[in-house]
This record gives structure tokens, C-alpha cells and sequence, in this order.
């Protein structure tokens, strides 16, 4: 006969101490991929500023519909020549983030808390970066999509902090 006054073992916690429990495996294995993603889509946006500026002037932008004006976030060409002025520090700072967000993860992987502090620094670094220089966080429905990403993420990883010491 079962004893009554023992509390109710959680079996889904951790089958073994010290093991990786399958969710924090599965999006830290998530966020390597997204930063080495992030690391290649900040050197391809440095080599392509130039071209994207001379691109956006040269197009005509008034014959858009006002729905795909809206989707590119206010002044597309403003924002070209923002990126293209200030290209070496944006991508010196996605490269921090990024890195911040892979060593977090690799942290998480120990089962270290203090990884999670330093992934919601390197989540929060784009965010940072648009606001200095862009003058807002959200300059179109690309950027929207990548913060509800890093929203999601962060709210995972914060249901996982129960097994980080």
C-alpha cells in the first residue's frame, strides 16, 4: 500500500540528476542555429548596405501600394542610408549579440541560471541596436517577426529555469 503523507514525486522533472532535460536540448540546439544564421545575415547585410541604399534611390517608391509602404516600416530609404552610415557598428553589435545569445545557451547547457541572464542581454542587443540607430525597435513587419521570435523564446527558456541552478 502506497504511504499518503509522502508528497506526489514529479517524475517529469529529471529523470537523472545532471541530465539536459529534452526542452532546454531542444532550444538551445535552436538557438545555435538561429545565431549562426544571425552571425551570417549580419556579414551579408554589411557587404550588401551600399547596394541595398543605391537600390532603394534608384526605385520608385511612390507607385507602391500604402499596405507594402506600412510592411517596410516608415522611410525605407531613411533606413538604407542609416544602415549604410552606421554599418560597422551595427554589425559589430549583432555579432556581440549573437555571441552573447550562444554562449547563454551553452551556459543553459551546463544548467547554469546565469546563462539565461546573459541570452535575454544578447536577445535584447537587436532591439537596443534599432532603437540607436533607427530611432524605433520596430522598422517593419521582418523586425516584428524576429521580436515575437525572441519573445517566444525567452518565455521557453523562463518555463526551464526550474532545472538551472
Amino acid at each position: 500500500m502506497a504511504d499518503l503523507n509522502q508528497p506526489a514525486r514529479e517524475e517529469h522533472i529529471l529523470e537523472e540528476p545532471g541530465k539536459l532535460p529534452g526542452m532546454i536540448n531542444v532550444l538551445t540546439i535552436l538557438t545555435f542555429i538561429g545565431s549562426g544564421v544571425g552571425l551570417i545575415s549580419a556579414f551579408w547585410t554589411f557587404a550588401k548596405a551600399r547596394a541595398s541604399y543605391e537600390a532603394l534611390t534608384s526605385a520608385n517608391l511612390d507607385q507602391l501600394p500604402d499596405w507594402v509602404k506600412r510592411m517596410s516600416g516608415g522611410d525605407p530609404v531613411e533606413a538604407a542610408r542609416r544602415a549604410l552610415d552606421n554599418r560597422v557598428p551595427i554589425l559589430i553589435l549583432t555579432l556581440v549579440g549573437c555571441g552573447l545569445c550562444i554562449y547563454g545557451a551553452m551556459e543553459m547547457r551546463k544548467l547554469k541560471k546565469t546563462g539565461f541572464t546573459i541570452y535575454i542581454i544578447g536577445e535584447l542587443l537587436p532591439v537596443i541596436t534599432a532603437i540607436i540607430f533607427f530611432g524605433n525597435a520596430a522598422t517593419g513587419i521582418a523586425a516584428m517577426f524576429g521580436y515575437c521570435i525572441y519573445v517566444i523564446f525567452i518565455i521557453l527558456y523562463a518555463t526551464q529555469l526550474k532545472y538551472l541552478k
